[in-house]
């Protein structure tokens, strides 16, 4: 990892000038992604919920990095990690989830649930890297 760039990375809450950005990301990290997950969608709800848990990674002032987190008093959740194809491998995706998990301990959460498509071996291990482990449940889902 070229260190200069570590030190060029930042991390923050996610602002409105942040938007085209993030949904070029998301097209680009997200190509097969349904159409209810449609990033300007995705975008509009989290800024009507806990907006304080939409983070933004930068390198010099470009978004190249993003994370979305819930909780609802009982489990925390992650949505739309995400770095740029170009910047992994870089410690960015470590850095986002450490951060959006010590925002999470702040506010009470004790358990972080995410889910990733069962093919999608290589984001499998990332999260097993930081310490995530395979749960043996049934996910189930309802669209409204």
């Amino acid at each position: 990892m070229d260190t200069g760039e570590s030190s060029r990375f930042n991390i923050r809450k996610f602002y409105s000038r942040d938007r085209q950005g993030v949904i070029a990301l998301w097209k680009d990290v997200f190509p097969d992604d349904p159409p209810w997950n449609d990033p300007a969608a995705v975008i509009a709800r989290k800024m009507q919920k806990q907006r304080d848990l939409f983070l933004v990674g930068l390198l010099d002032k470009k978004v190249v990095a993003t994370v979305l987190g819930g909780y609802d008093g009982f489990r925390g959740w992650i949505y739309h990690l995400a770095v740029n194809p170009l910047f992994r491998s870089h410690g960015f995706g470590k850095k986002m989830m450490e951060a959006i998990e010590s925002i999470l301990t702040k506010q009470g959460c004790i358990k972080i649930n995410l889910q990733v498509r069962s093919g999608n071996s290589g984001v499998i291990k990332f999260y097993q890297h930081i310490g995530y482990s395979v749960e043996d449940h049934a996910s189930l889902g309802k669209k409204l």
